[in-house]
C-alpha cells in the first residue's frame, strides 16, 4: 500500500510548471493587456525607470501605469543598449 504523501508528491510532480514549456510568461504580454496595465507603476519600475531616463538623458515621469512605464522602459532600454 502506498502512503497518501508519496502519492500526493507523484501527482504534483506530474504536474507540467505553467511558466515552462510553451506557455508564455506575464512579460510576453503586451502590456495593453494587463488587467493590472491601468494600475500605478511598481516601486521595482518606478526605480529602474529613473536610472534608464538618467542615463538616456530623458525627464522621468513619475504618474505612469504599470503598462505605460513597462513601454517607456522598452524604449529607454533600446535606446541605453540595457536590458534584453
Amino acid at each position: 500500500m502506498t502512503s497518501k504523501h508519496t502519492d500526493d508528491r507523484r501527482t504534483h510532480s506530474e504536474h507540467e510548471n505553467p511558466k515552462t514549456g510553451e506557455d508564455h510568461s506575464n512579460r510576453d504580454k503586451n502590456p495593453d493587456d494587463w488587467t493590472t496595465g491601468d494600475e500605478p507603476m511598481t516601486g521595482a519600475q518606478a526605480s529602474y525607470l529613473k536610472t534608464l531616463s538618467e542615463e538616456a538623458g530623458e525627464s522621468f515621469d513619475d504618474g505612469l501605469s504599470k503598462a505605460e512605464a513597462s513601454k517607456r522602459i522598452d524604449a529607454l532600454q533600446d535606446k541605453t543598449g540595457r536590458g534584453k
